[in-house]
């Protein structure tokens, strides 16, 4: 196919063309117009493939032209990975909260309610980086690739957005709790545990801004968003021979699929923190439309460092607001809803 046939580069250059750095939206999205440079019969030195048109994956590891089926790149992570991300997460989580319940001895409800904030914050945070340092060495090894090209770390994309990511964090999260102030929200919600004392707010602050974001971006864009895009386009994929070659000999991924992708994801997204505001619908809705965003950040930059730094940012900012309006966390009697 046209679009996977290696070409000579242009005799001026062997780099990258600038228009990696924030590529179009056509581009980005289109299914075509991939360019690759090619390498030359007489010297084996491999140049690398332009990401030019690839939405999510990245080109092979070993940077070969794909024009043979040995050289179809993988389409990672997959379903199968996101589930097993979900399974390491998941063990750990329920290994590391049986700590604070034995050192607590909760056996009903209402022991489990007491349990201190920061047993509870650190045994979470524990298994969040468990899962990640596991995550680190056992994927590398199904990839054939390292863990952040797998995920599409892409810290370059994000290091020259920074300036403008920030900014988008701080402006949407300001924007989210202008609207929150018109939602009625109940007395009582389980996030408020967690605001009983100045302590307990340090701790969440540290853990919300530093932790939480970078796990729930690469749960939610490096793992899920990719998974279940590729998931799409497979069934989506006409049963016939040259579907399936084309299949195999590209990692793109279809606009629809990544519209269906953004929106399910969003939908887990929102719900993950359904619990912590009695979930309470308009506020869920409100996450449902930062995870697009975070979404269609992480799609447009392929950086899943780049919608991290916008949730760091978001976070950031609830907290600033919280820290102003109760002196520093010495007054919080003075926090609203």
């Amino acid at each position: 196919m046209s679009d996977l046939t290696p070409t000579t580069p242009p005799s001026d250059s062997h780099h990258l063309s600038h228009a990696d750095t924030v590529p179009s939206a056509s581009a980005l999205f289109s299914l075509a117009g991939s360019t690759t440079q090619a390498r030359s019969q007489s010297d084996a030195p491999v140049r690398p493939i332009l990401p030019e048109g690839e939405a999510i994956l990245q080109p092979p590891m070993d940077n070969t032209p794909n024009d043979a089926p040995e050289d179809a790149p993988s389409r990672i992570p997959n379903l199968g990975h996101a589930l097993l991300f979900l399974a390491i997460a998941g063990f750990i989580l329920i290994l590391t909260q049986l700590v604070p319940f034995g050192l607590t001895h909760a056996t009903t409800a209402a022991a489990k309610s007491s349990i201190s904030p920061k047993l509870l914050i650190a045994s979470e945070a524990v298994s969040y980086i468990l899962t990640l340092v596991i995550s680190w060495f056992v994927f590398p090894l199904l990839w054939k690739r390292s863990f952040p090209d797998g995920i599409g770390a892409n810290p370059d994309a994000a290091r020259r957005n920074a300036l403008r990511l920030i900014p988008i964090g701080l402006v949407l999260s300001f924007a989210v709790q202008a609207i929150s102030t018109l939602i009625s929200m109940p007395k009582e919600i389980p996030m408020d545990d967690f605001f009983r004392t100045p302590s307990d707010v340090w701790l969440v602050t540290i853990f919300g801004i530093c932790l939480a974001p970078l796990f729930e971006e690469i749960l939610f864009r490096g793992f899920l968003l990719p998974a279940f895009a590729i998931a799409y386009d497979w069934l989506s994929l006409p049963r016939t021979p040259a579907a399936h070659d084309l299949w195999r000999s590209t990692n793109k991924i279809t606009l629809p699929a990544l519209i269906f992708s953004s929106v399910l994801t969003s939908i887990l997204f929102a719900a993950l923190h359904g619990q912590q505001t009695a979930f309470t619908w308009p506020v869920l809705l409100l996450l449902f439309c930062v995870s697009l965003i975070l979404s269609a950040v992480r799609i447009r930059l392929r950086s899943v460092l780049a919608s991290t730094l916008i949730h760091a940012s978001y976070n950031f900012t609830i907290f600033l607001t919280a820290f102003i309006a109760t002196g520093g966390y010495r007054h919080l009697d003075k926090l609203s809803h």
